[in-house]
């Protein structure tokens, strides 16, 4: 670990030179480049720079001890090896961490989509509280949030919404909430008081506008209507929806938010490649697959990952056991707490597969 903390502090050394010579700085695309390789070796390097002078104070303290007499100071000296120790241990445990491979999207934006599953009227009902806590959330985390394609119920509900979230590493977040969300609640249309159970489901993919995806036009078919908003109401009077089937992997997409039908089809299309993307990777790479599977985020639709019950106010995690009693300041958008215990629940399992 130490030779390979030592390689990467020379290349952050060499970055920092790099960057601040005329040439690179008037060559905008190389400053990027090299900028965001410097910003991603920061952390690394300052928890390098702290376990070394953790080592120096170890290594003083037990000189000092070795040579000294007075017994409040041999006192003294073995409280700062503990107190070392103690750290360089911990410290070690994070640095681990820190050199663990990155997830190449993590810095990616998302499409995420959230329909309503078992339940009827309430599981469409619960879609919408879905989508309000993401929208929140994401405007606390300063993100910019565009909805490509909406299906509404007549009481407000969401049968299913499309929608894209922009940002800084949006992906890292966000990426732990694919699966079936359930809820446990007394609906607003019964009158007798029982608690009902409803699902919805939500998929996660990154954005990926940097490649190129094969779609022969024979193996697409293009669809045009007219953009609807709640109960069928027409938002537009003219064809500028888009839908887009692909055959050969039953994936449909539809936009239908943009102004134009040149717009929509542009969507349409981005949405469809990131997609295909990802479909075509998984299936092709199954250690990658199987990885998953060891990881917290499976992305795994058919997996119930978290309930939501609003009699207790309590928000249960299943995949890591994680639970909380905020159900009201949670579905507002405060889901910084349960992310970060997801992130920290992956970190881990990834540190005990790479040791196996």
């Amino acid at each position: 670990m130490i030779e390979k903390l030592k390689k990467i502090k020379e290349r952050f050394d060499e970055l920092n030179a790099l960057v601040s010579k005329p040439e690179i700085v008037s060559d905008q695309n190389n400053y990027k480049k090299y900028m965001k390789e410097l910003s991603s070796l920061t952390p690394i390097c300052e928890a390098y720079d702290k376990y070394k002078k953790l080592h120096e104070d170890l290594e003083s303290a037990e000189q000092l001890l070795d040579n000294e007499t007075d017994p409040e100071m041999i006192e003294m000296c073995k409280t700062e090896i503990e107190s070392c120790k103690e750290k360089i241990s911990k410290l070690d445990e994070e640095i681990k961490i820190l050199l663990l491979p990155k997830d190449e999207n993590d810095d990616k934006n998302v499409i995420m989509e959230i329909r309503g599953g078992a339940g009827g009227e309430e599981s469409s009902l619960f879609a919408a509280d879905l989508f309000r806590m993401y929208r929140m959330y994401a405007e606390k985390m300063g993100w910019k949030v565009e909805v490509t394609d909406l299906s509404e119920t007549e009481l407000g509900g969401i049968k299913e919404i499309t929608f894209v979230v922009k940002g800084k590493d949006v992906y890292s977040k966000l990426k732990y909430e694919s699966g079936v969300h359930r809820v446990q609640r007394v609906p607003e249309t019964e009158s007798s008081g029982r608690i009902h159970t409803s699902t919805a489901t939500v998929a996660v993919l990154p954005e990926r506008t940097d490649v190129h995806v094969e779609i022969n036009e024979k193996d697409i078919k293009i669809d045009t209507y007219r953009a609807s908003g709640a109960g069928g109401q027409h938002i537009n009077k003219t064809d500028s929806a888009i839908r887009i089937t692909h055959f050969p992997t039953g994936i449909v997409v539809c936009c239908q938010d943009g102004r134009s039908q040149i717009q929509n089809r542009e969507r349409a299309f981005e949405i469809l490649k990131s997609k295909l993307y990802d479909k075509y990777q998984q299936e092709a790479d199954e250690a990658y697959a199987k990885n998953r599977r060891n990881q917290v985020g499976t992305g795994d639709r058919s997996e119930r990952i978290r309930t939501y019950n609003y009699p207790q106010g309590r928000i249960t995690d299943h995949r890591i056991g994680y639970t909380e009693y905020n159900l009201e300041s949670f579905m507002n958008g405060n889901i910084e707490n349960l992310i970060e215990n997801l992130s920290i629940a992956d970190q881990k399992a990834k540190l005990e597969n790479s040791e196996e």
